[in-house]
């Protein structure tokens, strides 16, 4: 499928992972619909990349939400045949510590937007997806998901945060054999160690002990980096059903 033909919906798309795919996305000729919260950062993209770009204050762990939005993308542009799941929070809690249990409300407050949230998007969007006409490989969609190295390597106080990405790798093959009969590939990315909003606000040496950790290039990974492999899975007809640790060799200590 090639990128200068697609309308990809990216949710968590005004920054990190997310915006980094948007801008591969158009930069390509195609275009996108941007999923998230945050109105600011949301508009500024849309401001920077022109008309190719739109987007919609969304909750993914909403349905009427998303739905919403999957609709309004489909005015816009007139079909929906990429989707790329971005969207995502993290905590850091011990299951039991010198701070006590771990809460069930912030653990199931991941679990709801991580895991919950991928499959709410996935689910409504290949209902928009099976109306495509397709292409000359049969291909009506293209989702790609994102997990993380945590679904393996789950650090201390990691616990909710690799349950949700654990589960997103763990309904891929899956979700891949209930569409295929439609011509939608779902493909998953579990990214190492990448620059992205969660460490911002880390000063430059703790950023680059943490880049140390990964075997080549030793360093944190760069969103394009990200956007790169989504591209290319997105025109690759035969990568269906698997994730795709994207880590530079990186396995994750206890701590």
């Amino acid at each position: 499928m090639k990128t200068n033909d697609n309308v990809a919906v990216v949710t968590g798309g005004a920054s990190g992972l997310g915006e980094a795919t948007v801008k591969k996305i158009v930069s390509e000729g195609g275009k996108a619909f941007i999923l998230d919260l945050d109105e600011e950062k949301g508009g500024n993209l849309v401001s920077e990349l022109g008309e190719n770009v739109a987007f919609q204050k969304t909750d993914v762990t909403d349905e009427s939400s998303v739905q919403h939005a999957l609709d309004k993308a489909v005015d816009t542009y007139g079909k929906i045949n990429v989707l790329v799941n971005c969207a995502g929070i993290a905590v850091a809690k011990k299951t039991f510590g010198s701070k006590g249990v771990h809460d069930l409300g912030s653990f199931s407050k991941v679990i709801q937007v991580n895991l919950i949230g991928t499959f709410n998007a996935i689910r409504l969007v290949s209902e928009k997806m099976a109306e495509n006409n397709p292409n000359d490989y049969g291909e009506r969609g293209v989702i790609v998901n994102t997990a993380s190295v945590a679904a393996y390597d789950g650090q201390i106080g990691q616990a909710a945060y690799s349950a949700s990405k654990g589960g997103i790798v763990g309904m891929t093959l899956p979700i891949a054999r209930d569409l295929s009969k439609l011509g939608i590939r779902v493909m998953t990315i579990a990214p190492g160690l990448f620059e992205t909003p969660l460490f911002e606000s880390l000063p430059d040496k703790a950023k680059e002990a943490l880049g140390k950790m990964t075997p080549f290039p030793s360093r944190l990974g760069y969103p394009a980096e990200y956007a790169l492999l989504a591209a290319s899975i997105i025109e690759n007809p035969m990568l269906n059903g698997e994730t795709i640790r994207l880590d530079a060799a990186i396995r994750m200590q206890p701590k």
